[in-house]
């Protein structure tokens, strides 16, 4: 409300305000004293109306005072307090006149009784009003202050209380070694609202959504109104130990669970794709059935159902979740040792992958840092080969420079040939920026030089194969001198081939910048000179590949083959292509640690058989129960009879056959399946004598050892 209006309704006018010596009558009154006066009643038992309601109705009557004016000047001499205390006398009078009383009275006794009553009546109203009203304005103008002005100081409070309050404690990010996981890049659609927009990216999902309850919210997938409806399966996680800092998990399997699990490996055995999906059916968040026929899928090119099976496990293993397993603390360890814990991990890679297919680098990223911190010491899928190039990939350098440099003392990260060339690309796509000061750009691209080439002449047989993915023709200089020659290639250790395919296989393409390639083109000539020079840092570097490359370890040859580069994959040992490997579970450990065993399966095809084996290796289904009924069975126990009735069958001419057959009521097919009857228990009881097999003649004298 303006002042113009207040004034009106005091009655005032603007430079009429008079002071008199009753102004000050009320201005050394005790607030106490004005609070116990409390509002009293005027004649006839009704209160006195405020001043200024006169011809406005109002629900509140504090409404028409403004605080702030009120407020603006002294209260004990200043004009508004004779103002309002002259406007309540003449208006209560008027209103005494008007409204008359219930006995006649004389005009002089109302000025005398009612004059001086309302006069203080109303002066310890409008006090005990303006304290209230004081009151308020400094609780609500103080909550409005810290509203406004200290939420960031909230924020830092709560930030010291949840961290440790000695005076220079070490970041956040540090103590968890790069590897803390933020949830908002678990989701691709983040990272997809940013590139396309959310309008792109959710215009066609929202409505498709039906309502549907599920269990609880998850971080790794969304889950999908076309999946069956969960149930759970059988799959749970307990707490195995906690110590220095660190929570050791795994995931536990039902009795059901387990069944469905020897269910799983017998339609493996059977080469059949569909009784895998036959098994889904009835059991449909079965983590391995789903990644098996993911698999299937994306062999066939169905790349979308591939991707929506693996997201399907992720949920059926989220749900399974222990309370305090955390994605995004780094403290969370998971033993790759444990069968029921590998398949986590193949799960995560597997969306890995599609993600990093789909355009999604920032997000495969934090997947790759989710699977490196389950167990980041044994490192079972190798994720140090991988995360160089997606942290490149998303153009988060800084991330991968200070991996390299918290992790190279104790990891020796230089010593693999991803780091020793990504790390040096790193510092100088981080000089080309242009919102960094110009002393940290020329420090980055020095920085970049150096390490360049140190990495070249660490790793010589990079830099043709590297040129030739890039489609550029080298120097004459270059391709006939012998430290970048034919022969830097054919000396290496095939564990190194073997890391430098991947590499290449996998990261030539960030390479292809014309910027990027006259760099590396003076670094080169640089190291060229200083090997022409005699440098004795080539002969150390020299001795050094031969002694530290003699043979990959198991987990980057578990690497090579989920990754399913075709160079690297060709460069695998003999040892390794001639195992059988699965895709649910490429490479076991050597020590794996079984919770549970699988039940041997009864077959009457005994372990030396060996025609009856190799018919079983080309039909994986064939039993002898399957195929013969039971009565042929039972005719067939008496081995020998068997035998001689196959021999004395074969053995008669064409024609009498023919014959016999006709006086027994056989035509020549039921004569046939005769045949094939006997063949099959032939093979059934038909051995080899195997010299390493273990004999069991003495098995009852074994016992007496006890």
């Amino acid at each position: 409300m303006s002042r113009r209006a207040l004034r009106r309704l005091r009655g005032e006018q603007r430079g009429q305000e008079p002071l008199g010596p009753g102004a000050l009558q009320f201005g050394f009154r005790d607030d106490d004293d004005a609070e116990e006066e409390g509002p009293k009643r005027g004649p006839g038992g009704r209160r006195p109306r405020s001043p200024g309601k006169e011809g406005v109705r109002v629900n509140n009557r504090f409404e028409l005072i403004n605080i702030e004016d009120l407020e603006e000047g002294p209260v004990v001499n200043g004009e508004r307090s004779d103002g309002l205390r002259t406007e309540a006398v003449v208006s209560g009078s008027k209103r005494k006149s008007q409204s008359g009383s219930a006995e006649p009275r004389k005009d002089g006794e109302v000025d005398d009784r009612t004059g001086p009553l309302e006069q203080s009546n109303v002066s310890g109203k409008l006090r005990k009003k303006k304290k209230k009203q004081k009151n308020k304005k400094s609780s609500t103008g103080e909550t409005s202050e810290n509203g406004l002005e200290d939420i960031d100081r909230i924020l830092e409070r709560i930030e010291d209380s949840s961290g440790p309050h000695h005076p220079s404690p070490p970041p956040l990010s540090s103590r968890k070694h790069v590897l803390y996981v933020e949830h908002r890049h678990l989701n691709p659609d983040t990272e997809l609202k940013r590139y396309f927009g959310a309008r792109a990216v959710l215009g066609e999902q929202r409505p498709r959504q039906r309502q549907r309850v599920y269990p609880k919210c998850t971080w790794l997938t969304t889950p999908k109104s076309t999946w069956p409806r969960y149930a759970k399966p059988g799959l749970s996680m307990r707490l195995l130990e906690s110590k220095k800092g660190l929570s050791c998990f795994a995931f536990e399997h039902s009795e059901e669970y387990q069944q469905t699990q020897h269910k799983f490996l017998a339609a493996v055995e059977s080469m059949e794709p569909n009784n895998i999906v036959v098994l889904l059916q009835t059991s449909p968040y079965h983590v391995d059935s789903l990644l098996q026929l993911s698999d299937a899928c994306r062999f066939q090119d169905d790349q979308e159902m591939a991707r929506d099976l693996v997201e399907r496990a992720l949920y059926s293993m989220e749900c399974a979740f222990h309370p305090l397993f955390s994605l995004t603390s780094g403290t969370c360890r998971l033993d790759y040792r444990r069968p029921e814990n590998r398949s986590f991990y193949l799960a995560l890679y597997k969306q890995m992958s599609f993600l990093e297919k789909r355009g999604c680098p920032r997000t495969a990223l934090e997947y790759c840092k989710l699977i490196l911190s389950l167990e980041p010491d044994e490192d079972p899928l190798c994720m140090l080969l991988l995360v160089d190039h997606l942290a490149l990939r998303a153009r988060d350098y800084e991330y991968l420079i200070r991996l390299f440099q918290e992790w190279e003392a104790h990891r020796n990260l230089s010593q693999l040939p991803n780091f020793a060339f990504s790390v040096p690309l790193a510092y100088f796509l981080l000089s080309q920026q242009a919102d960094l000061p110009e002393q940290e750009l020329s420090s980055a691209r020095e920085k970049a030089s150096l390490l360049v080439r140190q990495a070249l002449i660490m790793f010589p047989g990079v830099l043709m194969p590297l040129l030739e993915c890039c489609s550029v023709r080298p120097d004459a200089a270059v391709a006939c001198h012998p430290f970048f020659g034919p022969n830097s290639e054919i000396s290496q250790p095939p564990a190194l081939s073997q890391l430098v395919s991947l590499y290449l296989g996998r990261s030539h393409f960030l390479w292809k910048e014309p910027a990027i390639m006259s760099w590396l083109e003076e670094n080169v000539r640089e190291v060229l000179q200083a090997v022409d020079a005699g440098d004795p840092a080539v002969e150390e570097c020299e001795n050094r590949r031969k002694v530290l490359y003699q043979r990959a370890p198991r987990n980057i040859h578990r690497h090579v083959v989920l990754s399913e580069i075709k160079e690297a994959v060709a460069a695998l040992p003999p040892d390794v292509t001639t195992q059988s490997v699965m895709g649910f579970d490429p490479l076991p450990p050597s020590d794996t640690i079984y919770s549970y065993t699988r039940p041997e399966r009864l077959s009457p095809v005994s372990h030396g058989n060996t025609i009856a084996l190799f018919f079983r290796s080309l039909l994986p289904s064939y039993t002898m129960e399957g195929l013969l009924p039971r009565q042929v069975l039972s005719e067939l126990r008496g081995r020998a009879g068997a035998q001689r009735a196959l021999l004395r069958w074969v053995s008669l001419p064409q024609g009498e056959r023919q014959e016999d057959g006709g006086a027994e009521g056989l035509d020549h097919n039921q004569g046939l399946n005769r045949l094939m009857l006997a063949v099959r228990d032939m093979m059934a009881t038909f051995h080899f004598h195997d010299p390493e097999a273990p004999h069991e003649d003495h098995a009852e004298g074994d016992g007496e050892w006890d």
